[in-house]
C-alpha cells in the first residue's frame, strides 16, 4: 500500500464507527466466551473506528477492569475521550473500572483488542510489536481485519472498465499468523468468514465504502476524478448486483514468557533474566 496515503487515513477524524466494524466486533466478542482469563487491565486499540458500541459491551463484560482507550492519533484521542468518558455517577453505580485515554505502558494489560485496523497500516509488523510490548506475559491479543476476498465485485468491475484497482491487496490469514509469530506471539489461531452487504443505490454503496477506509493502492489514479467518471461508475454499479463481499479475518494469540536464546552474544535485562529463571524452576 501507499504509506503516505495510509498515514493520512490514520490522521483523519472519525465521526462514528462504521456499521460493519460494529458487527464484526460483536462477532469477535462471541469468541471471548472460550477464554477463561479475566483481564484486570485491557486496551482497546483505536476504539473510535473500532466500534463505540463494542467498547460499551466490553466494559460490561469486564466491569471491574481498568481500560486503556488507546488512540494512536492525538486528534482522535480527544474524540475518544468525548465519546467514551463515563459519568462519575455511572462509574459509582456500576462499580466499573476506570478508563485511561492513553497508550498502555509496556506489560500493562492482559488483553489487547483491535478491531478492523490491521489491514489499514503500512507497517503491520511494527504495529504487532507495539501490541506485543503492551501485553503482559500470558496476556492475549484479539484482532480482526479484512482478507483478500474483500470487494471482489468492485475489483472485477474496475478490471472490466480497465481502471486501476479500487483498493490495495489485503493479506491472507495464514500470512497474518506467520507475522504474529515473527512479532513474538505464540499459539496464533486464525479463522475467517465472509459477510455480503446489499445496497439500494450506487450512492449508498459508495457512502458505506467511504466510512470503511480509503484506496491505498500505490498505482491508483493519481489525480482527481471528474463528474463524468463518477457518472460512469454509478451507471456501471447500477447494471450489476448492488452488493459487496467482505472477507473478515479473526486472530487470537498469546504473549509467551521470554526465552533464553543462546547465541554468540545475548543481551538480557535483569527483569528478563529473573522471568526466564522463574520459568525454568516451573
Amino acid at each position: 500500500m501507499d504509506p503516505n496515503a495510509a498515514r493520512r487515513w490514520q490522521q483523519m477524524r472519525a465521526e462514528a464507527s462504521p456499521w460493519l466494524h460494529e458487527e464484526v466486533a460483536r462477532r469477535m466478542q462471541e469468541r471471548l466466551a472460550c477464554i477463561k482469563l479475566q483481564p484486570q487491565r485491557w486496551a482497546h486499540w483505536d476504539p473510535v473506528r473500532g466500534g463505540l458500541q463494542a467498547h460499551a459491551s466490553l466494559l460490561q463484560r469486564y466491569p471491574k477492569a481498568v481500560c486503556f482507550a488507546a488512540e494512536t492519533d492525538a486528534a482522535r484521542a480527544a474524540d475518544a475521550a468525548r465519546a467514551l468518558t463515563v459519568p462519575w455517577w455511572q462509574v459509582r453505580r456500576r462499580r466499573c473500572g476506570s478508563t485511561r485515554f492513553e497508550l498502555p505502558a509496556a506489560g500493562a494489560v492482559q488483553m489487547l483488542w483491535s478491531n478492523m485496523a490491521l489491514h489499514m497500516t503500512a507497517q503491520p509488523l511494527s504495529l504487532m510489536a507495539q501490541w506485543h510490548q503492551a501485553l503482559a506475559v500470558d496476556g492475549f491479543l484479539m484482532f480482526s481485519c479484512l482478507g483478500p476476498d474483500t470487494l471482489l465485485e468492485l475489483r472485477r468491475l474496475y478490471d472490466r472498465l480497465d481502471w486501476p484497482a479500487p483498493a490495495h491487496a489485503f493479506t491472507d490469514m495464514h500470512d497474518w499468523g506467520d507475522m504474529l509469530i515473527e512479532a513474538g506471539f505464540a499459539e496464533p489461531v486464525m479463522d475467517m468468514e465472509r459477510i455480503t452487504l446489499t445496497f439500494e443505490t450506487p450512492q449508498r454503496l459508495l457512502q458505506e465504502l467511504r466510512g470503511l477506509g480509503r484506496n491505498l493502492q500505490p498505482r491508483r489514479f493519481a489525480a482527481l476524478r471528474g463528474r463524468r467518471w463518477l457518472d460512469r461508475l454509478h451507471q456501471a454499479l447500477a447494471q450489476a448486483p448492488l452488493q459487496l463481499t467482505f472477507e473478515i479475518v479473526y486472530g487470537h494469540a498469546l504473549k509467551p514468557p521470554a526465552r533464553l536464546d543462546v547465541r554468540s552474544q545475548t543481551v538480557l535485562s535483569l527483569e528478563q533474566m529473573r522471568e526466564a529463571l522463574r520459568q525454568g524452576r516451573k
